[in-house]
């Protein structure tokens, strides 16, 4: 890998890491906070785009550049379980549990959904 796409993968990291940052708080400044939903919308999105990515067979320094970089920073696995691990402890288990349930299952949803889509263009 050139030193260049090693460059391009800071700089778009830097940059997906500040689209989750903004994306996660518009949306969290707008809805109600019973619901981790900023971190939410975030994930689906993140993973609707890298089905789209994988359906359109990026691959190389693209896919290192979109997928790895943009993408892998833009989502955030870590805020997901510190949000779960968080409404447990808070006693909101039942909450949790949703949330990570729907967090997978939207989640496999929308990275088909996003496959199909790449796989059409």
């Amino acid at each position: 890998m050139s030193a260049l796409v090693w460059c391009g993968i800071a700089v778009l990291g830097g940059l997906g890491a500040v689209a989750r940052v903004l994306v996660a708080t518009a949306v969290s400044a707008r809805l109600p906070r019973a619901f981790p939903l900023g971190t939410f919308v975030v994930n689906v999105s993140g993973a609707f785009l890298l089905g789209v990515l994988a359906g359109v067979e990026t691959s190389g320094d693209a896919y290192r550049l979109a997928g790895l970089a943009v993408l892998g920073s833009y989502t955030t696995f870590s805020t997901w379980m510190l949000e779960a691990r968080l409404l447990q402890e808070y006693g909101r288990g039942r909450v949790a549990l949703a949330y990570v349930g729907l967090s997978l299952g939207v989640g496999l949803g929308t990275v088909a959904l996003g496959r199909l889509v790449g796989s059409l263009l």
